[in-house]
């Protein structure tokens, strides 16, 4: 291969490996049980708002938190990207990384978005719902995606 001054640079590949296990914890433990039975929890800050997906502490506080609330699996979008589908992706043709608020908590959670491989339907404030697994397991993928709710 050549560099920008025309001589010949070496190349050499790697692989990024995180070679360990973690235990989830108490919150995430339980957030991850809620999505197994097709639930959406959030978690109360002692701020009064509730965190989507839940954190162990306030972001901006610092405090400890332990109250898990349920909440409506809803929002509207807040901010996307348009990305191919590649091997491994939640659904089987192209579709969006999207910020999702969901209603009832404050921020967003990263997710993919499903309008079906078209584009155009997607758009700031869009409402959407959850789409959860036929078989759920206790981990992130029972909540598959994010879709458009039926518009009237």
């Amino acid at each position: 291969m050549a560099d920008d001054d025309g001589g010949e640079s070496l190349c050499a590949g790697y692989e990024i490996a995180f070679p360990f296990e973690r235990t989830v914890g108490t919150v995430v433990g339980t957030f991850l049980g809620g999505l197994r039975e097709r639930r959406l929890l959030g978690i109360r800050t002692g701020r009064g708002t509730v965190l989507c997906p839940p954190a162990e502490f306030d972001p901006v506080t610092g405090e400890s938190l332990d109250e898990l609330v349920d909440l409506e699996p809803h929002g509207r979008v807040e901010a996307w990207t348009w990305v191919p589908h590649r091997d491994g992706d939640p659904v089987g043709h192209d579709f969006a990384w999207a910020l999702i608020a969901v209603d009832g908590a404050e921020g967003s959670f990263f997710h993919a978005l499903d309008t079906g491989g078209d584009p155009d339907r997607v758009r700031h404030g869009l409402r959407v719902r959850a789409r959860w697994a036929e078989e759920p397991r206790g981990e992130l993928r029972d909540l598959v995606c994010f879709e458009p709710m039926e518009e009237a």
